[in-house]
């Protein structure tokens, strides 16, 4: 018995050690089972439209959200509730329009049957507070627009900075504004302290994206628009669908701008003592003895004053109105005796030139020389040399 029990436990012991052994190791794909949601040809990001059949019994509880407005869009929201309120109405929503306190309240009813469209007419009354126009802010009742409300108050201290930032992002002629709607598929209103938007998920992650970057100086706007639109081409090629875009994608490096360094003020002495007191006008009229004179010989000195003050500056008008006519000086010839130097080289010029032409004829006369007569008059002037000797 004691051998059949120790072979019985051997067994269980070697039992126990091989399942230790399969816990140990880690099956990779265990769990990579075809499940019935991996269905390729369903589109998990696409929003269905809600249906009412999905909820007959409607909301258990009444819901609400209200939200304050300036009273600059007062007359506008007046004029355009009628049409907010159709809007809502179509979807079971009640709103309210509070004109003493300043405040738009939306609220759900018996006939809500969509949960999620009360969260869509709080971001409705939030876009009209921004001064989104009525039209527009309607649309976000729709299951596929979202809307998101960029706060860009608080990024910067500076307001002077703020503000040209914040120009950046509208451009001449809101050129920027109308590109960055273009590419990101998004409506952008840039109002005061926020930037309301109104897009698709995706759209409105780039633009949150760029606004930032934007105010918080990290990258112009610009350099934004030409990677997104390189990045739209990129999309159209299948064959770059798996690759990484990086290496066709621009880099654009921050430029560290010097910037001018604040005058230092020199610092003086330090003295235990506060600085003397400038004398006051009482102080300077006793020094001047003027404290001590009458009223009447006062106007008589403010008058005299005005009159000098006013007779210097018509001095003054009269010497600029003249200054016009007084005709301009001459500049004077750096030589006195130019007169005399010119009729020197006058002098200088004739004499060459009767020189050249004494040189000139006798050369002529030597070409037109005959070789006969030349020697008949060398040989008469020998003969005439002879008798003279004789």
């Amino acid at each position: 018995m004691s051998e059949n029990e120790n072979n019985v436990n051997s067994g269980e012991e070697e039992e126990e050690a091989e399942e230790l052994k399969n816990r140990k190791q880690k099956h990779k794909g265990k769990h990579d089972k075809p499940k019935p949601w991996d269905d390729p040809s369903i589109d998990h990001w696409k929003v269905e439209k809600f249906d009412p059949s999905w909820n007959e019994s409607g909301m258990l509880e009444v819901s609400s959200f209200s939200t304050l407005f300036p009273q600059y869009i007062e007359k506008y929201l007046q004029q355009c509730w009628p049409e907010v309120k159709g809007a809502l109405k179509e979807h079971g929503i009640a709103c309210e329009l509070n004109l003493v306190e300043g405040s738009m309240t939306v609220s759900t009813t018996r006939k809500t049957r969509d949960p999620y469209i009360i969260v869509k007419a709080r971001d409705l009354i939030k876009l009209l507070s921004r001064s989104v126009p009525a039209r527009q802010a309607i649309k976000i009742l729709n299951d596929e627009m979202q809307c998101d409300i960029i706060k860009i108050g608080n990024m910067i201290r500076n307001k002077e900075r703020f503000v040209k930032r914040r120009q950046l992002l509208l451009g001449a002629n809101s050129s920027t504004l109308k590109a960055l709607e273009i590419v990101t598929g998004c409506y952008i209103l840039v109002q005061g302290n926020t930037v309301a938007a109104m897009g698709s998920f995706k759209g409105l992650k780039q633009l949150r994206r760029i606004v930032e970057d934007c105010i918080l100086n990290k990258m112009h706007p610009l350099f934004h628009i030409k990677i997104l639109m390189m990045k739209r081409e990129l999309a159209k090629d299948p064959s770059l669908a798996n690759e990484n875009w990086d290496r066709f994608l621009p880099q654009f490096k921050k430029k560290n701008v010097k910037q001018k360094k604040p005058k230092s003020k020199e610092k003086k002495p330090y003295t235990p003592f506060p600085p003397p007191q400038p004398p006051s006008k009482v102080d300077l009229q006793l020094e001047s003895g003027e404290y001590f004179l009458s009223d009447n010989k006062k106007l008589a000195k403010k008058w005299q004053e005005k009159q000098e003050k006013q007779a210097e500056k018509i001095s003054e008008n009269k010497r600029k109105r003249e200054a016009a006519f007084i005709p301009p000086e001459e500049p004077a010839r750096q030589n006195a005796g130019g007169a005399g130097d010119d009729k020197n080289d006058v002098a200088e010029i004739t004499v060459s030139l009767k020189k050249k032409a004494k040189e000139f004829g006798q050369q002529r006369s030597m070409e037109k020389i005959d070789a006969e007569e030349y020697i008949a008059a060398s040989a008469g002037k020998r003969k005439k040399k002879k008798s003279k000797t004789t």
